[in-house]
């Protein structure tokens, strides 16, 4: 199912074969970043993790096979089960998954929290805060690089 928006004037597909995971453990959020990233970027390669702690165990994976294929793109909810973004980053930090710094990391959550926004600034890994509704513009900013 495409989500059609009368809006969405993209005369073309964005940057081609490009990696991206997206943790997150709310089904419907899920599908609607996908369905938006799709709509833009030629031929993506997606992966879903419903927690923290299963995306850093496929990172790792992905780190002990070709650092290469690490993903460009990771959108990270907050509030999670299991391992929430704040103890993945730290942990992703202390593992040294990324030394070069290849995956760019965008936080995708419902939080208005002063709180939030603020710790988020705290990370220089963390390259946006984006805040659901999740759009077809927000998605076309991060794959532009127009932060």
């Amino acid at each position: 199912m495409l989500i059609n928006y009368p809006f969405d004037t993209i005369s073309g597909k964005l940057p081609s074969n490009s990696t991206v995971l997206v943790i997150d453990d709310e089904f419907l959020s899920v599908f609607i970043c996908e369905q938006f990233i799709k709509r833009i970027v030629k031929d993506p390669e997606i992966n879903i993790c419903s927690n923290g702690k299963r995306a850093l165990d496929l990172l790792l994976e992905i780190k002990n096979q070709d650092i290469n294929l690490l993903p460009d793109y990771i959108f990270l909810d907050i509030t999670m089960p299991v391992m929430n973004a704040w103890e993945f980053l730290e942990q992703y930090n202390n593992l040294n998954i990324d030394p070069s710094g290849k995956c760019k990391i965008y936080i995708l959550t419902s939080s208005i929290y002063e709180d939030d926004i603020r710790k988020s600034a705290s990370y220089t890994i963390i390259k946006d805060y984006i805040i659901k509704p999740l759009d077809i513009h927000k998605i076309r900013k991060v794959f532009t690089g127009a932060n």
